[in-house]
C-alpha cells in the first residue's frame, strides 16, 4: 500500500546513476549530493529540469528501462509545471475538435509546488505502466459463492469489488478508482469522448450490460467523490495520505492539466510503449 512514508524523496540507485551521468558526471561526492537531492525540494525542482535531462528522455528510448517509473514520471511533471507556469494558461477541450486557452496556470503550478502532491502524483502515473487483472471468490449465503473479476483499471469493476469486501481493504480501492478517474481524463481524455459518442453522429453510444459510458464529466465527478471517500477513510490518515486526497477531491481539475501537458507534450510517441 502506498503510504506518505512510500512517496517520499530517496532515489533508487538507477536513478542516482541516470541523473548524474546526465546532469553532472564529474561529480565527486556522489552521496553527498543523494542527500541534497533527497532533502533539499528547491535543488531537487531545479536539478530535475535541467534541460538536460529532458531532451535525454525526449530523445532516448532506453531511458525508460533505466529509470524507475516513478522518477520517469516524475521528471516530466516538474518540467510541465514549469512550462506551464511560464506560459500563464492552459487548454481545455471545447467540443470534440477544439481547444481554448483557460487562464488558469495558477491553481495548476500552486498544486505542483506541494511536493507530497508532486510525488504521489509520479507514483500514480507509474503505477499504470503495469495494469493487474484478478479474480476474488466470496460467500454470498450458505454453499453459495460468487466469483469476481477485475482488473485494477477498471472503474466499473473497482466499484463492484469495493462493495463486497471488507472494510479494510476499501481504502486501496476507493482511491485507485480515483486514481483511474484522474488517469484517463488527463491522459486519454479522447479515448473518453470515443467511448462516450459516436464521432460523427456524436450521439451517445449504448450502454454495454452492466457497463454504462461515462462522459468525461462524470469521469470528473467520480474522480472526485471517490478520493473524497478514500480519504475518509481511517488508512488515509495512517498512511498520512488524507491531505493530498483532499487536495485530489478538491482540484480535481487542476490535477488532470499537467498530466493532459505530458501526454501532449513528451508522451504522444511513447504511449504505447509506457501504457
Amino acid at each position: 500500500m502506498i503510504s506518505k512514508r512510500f512517496i517520499r524523496k530517496e532515489l533508487q540507485d538507477r536513478d542516482l546513476a541516470f541523473l548524474l551521468e546526465t546532469t553532472a558526471p564529474d561529480v565527486s561526492n556522489r552521496q553527498r549530493l543523494k542527500e541534497i537531492i533527497e532533502t533539499d525540494s528547491d535543488f531537487r525542482n531545479a536539478f530535475l529540469t535541467d534541460e538536460k535531462l529532458l531532451h535525454r528522455l525526449m530523445s532516448d528510448d532506453e531511458t525508460l528501462v533505466r529509470l524507475t517509473p516513478a522518477m520517469f514520471f516524475e521528471i516530466l511533471l516538474r518540467n510541465a509545471a514549469k512550462k506551464i507556469e511560464k506560459r500563464g494558461y492552459t487548454f481545455e477541450k471545447a467540443g470534440s475538435s477544439m481547444t481554448v486557452p483557460v487562464f488558469d496556470a495558477k491553481y495548476t503550478t500552486e498544486l505542483l509546488q506541494n511536493e507530497e502532491i508532486m510525488l504521489y502524483l509520479a507514483h500514480m502515473l507509474s503505477t499504470f505502466t503495469r495494469v493487474e487483472s484478478y479474480t476474488y471468490t466470496f460467500r454470498v449465503g450458505p454453499a453459495v459463492w460468487r466469483k469476481i473479476r477485475f482488473n485494477d483499471m477498471d472503474i466499473e469493476s473497482l466499484i463492484q469489488f469495493a462493495v463486497v469486501v471488507n472494510d479494510e481493504y476499501r481504502f486501496g480501492l476507493y482511491k485507485r478508482i480515483g486514481d483511474v478517474c484522474l488517469f484517463l481524463l488527463g491522459i486519454f481524455p479522447d479515448f473518453i469522448v470515443r467511448e462516450h459518442r459516436y464521432p460523427f453522429s456524436k450521439k451517445r453510444r449504448p450502454a454495454l450490460p452492466g457497463r454504462p459510458r461515462l462522459a468525461p464529466t462524470e469521469y470528473e465527478k467520480t474522480g472526485r467523490q471517490f478520493y473524497r471517500m478514500a480519504a475518509e477513510q481511517p488508512s488515509a490518515s495512517e498512511l498520512e495520505l488524507d491531505s493530498v486526497l483532499w487536495n485530489l477531491h478538491s482540484k480535481f481539475t487542476a490535477a488532470c492539466k499537467p498530466l493532459a501537458f505530458i501526454a501532449g507534450h513528451y508522451l504522444s510517441h511513447k504511449m504505447d510503449f509506457i501504457f
